[in-house]
């Protein structure tokens, strides 16, 4: 997470196998410690979420109740992606919010890492 002027408010990595916690996914555990540091308590508006691989519905719907500006992420998700992918939340007219997306940002270099990270998990070469 970076507020508007580029400064680091948080950074996560997904802690849901080692903390045994289903919602712990980076992009939460980004925002929520981004809310600690950012000024307007839950709101995050000025902020960018930066993120490898492309949101779920659960990661894109709290980017959405948090007020995230803008939604940056690298490769895309095919089979659970919900910032255009699989299902677009972010930009579903009925929500009061909609960030902006800009997806496949180093797209190639993201995907290595996720494919690095988990070998094995991979299926026709997407990502998890």
């Amino acid at each position: 997470m970076v507020d508007a002027d580029g400064r680091e408010l948080a950074a996560a990595a997904n802690a849901r196998e080692a903390t045994g916690d289903p919602t712990a996914h980076a992009e939460i555990l980004a925002l929520r410690e981004a809310a600690r540091h950012h000024g307007d308590g839950w709101r995050l508006g000025g902020c960018t979420l930066v993120v490898t691989l492309e949101p779920c519905t659960m990661c894109a719907g709290a980017a959405v109740l948090a007020r995230v500006d803008r939604i940056v992420f690298g490769a895309w998700e095919p089979r659970t992606g919900a910032v255009g992918s699989l299902w677009d939340v972010v930009r579903d007219r009925r929500l009061n919010h909609r960030p902006e997306v800009l997806g496949g940002v180093r797209e190639q270099e993201c995907a290595a890492l996720l494919l690095d990270a988990w070998p094995g998990r991979r299926r026709e070469g997407t990502v998890p």
